[in-house]
């Protein structure tokens, strides 16, 4: 059963850094990066498919957040908010290629992602079938239309709520949910073709 994920709320801990950092502590404004680099270089990776772009996107991202600190409101999902502004400098990016390409899953090292792939077996044959599997996944999802691909990243690897992909993305939820629900139907029946397998029911 598909079960709403937690909203985005700070801790009063948390809410306390982001506070000193809007005031201009740039100690607070240092941990705010170090809590968030490695989640937002992972999702601008997957999204432009190139490390050096996605280091060079990541270190933008937070020059804006930096930047505009003064603009966040405290009632508003601060992760969404980070996101967002992650998510808007890969589409310009992305824009000035005339393209939208999403890195392959198995691309990505062990250690880089956090999607969790099955470890190979220790049998050759467990291994190629889980390469194939995976493989297979990844042909599915380059299939989708890049916004259903990107509200799939959103929601199943970056396991955001609704209302944070509602934010993230400047739609309403129940856009969120009915995009979700194309995409999670398409990439199964893309799988499906590339696997031959078919579930009933």
């Amino acid at each position: 059963m598909d079960e709403e994920r937690g909203e985005d709320a700070l801790s009063p801990d948390a809410a306390a850094v982001v506070a000193r950092a809007r005031a201009g502590d740039r100690r607070a404004f240092a941990a705010l990066v170090d809590c968030h680099q490695d989640r937002v270089f992972r999702f601008l990776l997957r999204l432009v498919g190139n490390r050096d772009e996605a280091m060079d996107l990541t270190q933008d991202t937070f020059l804006k957040v930096y930047q505009s600190l003064a603009e966040w409101r405290p009632e508003a999902p601060f992760r969404a908010w980070l996101f967002r502004i992650a998510r808007n400098a890969a589409f310009d990016l992305l824009r000035r290629r005339q393209r939208v390409g999403f890195l392959a899953f198995d691309d990505l090292a062990p250690e880089e992602g956090e999607a969790a792939w099955p470890d190979p077996a220790p049998r050759p044959d467990q291994c190629l079938d889980d390469r194939r599997r995976v493989a297979a996944l990844d042909r599915a999802l380059r299939e989708l239309p890049a916004e259903q691909r990107e509200v799939l990243l959103l929601r199943e690897l970056e396991d955001m709520s609704y209302a944070e992909i509602a934010a993230t993305l400047d739609i309403n939820e129940g856009t969120v949910k009915s995009r979700l629900a194309r995409a999670r139907s398409a990439a199964l029946t893309h799988y499906q073709r590339h696997t031959g397998e078919h579930r009933d029911g």
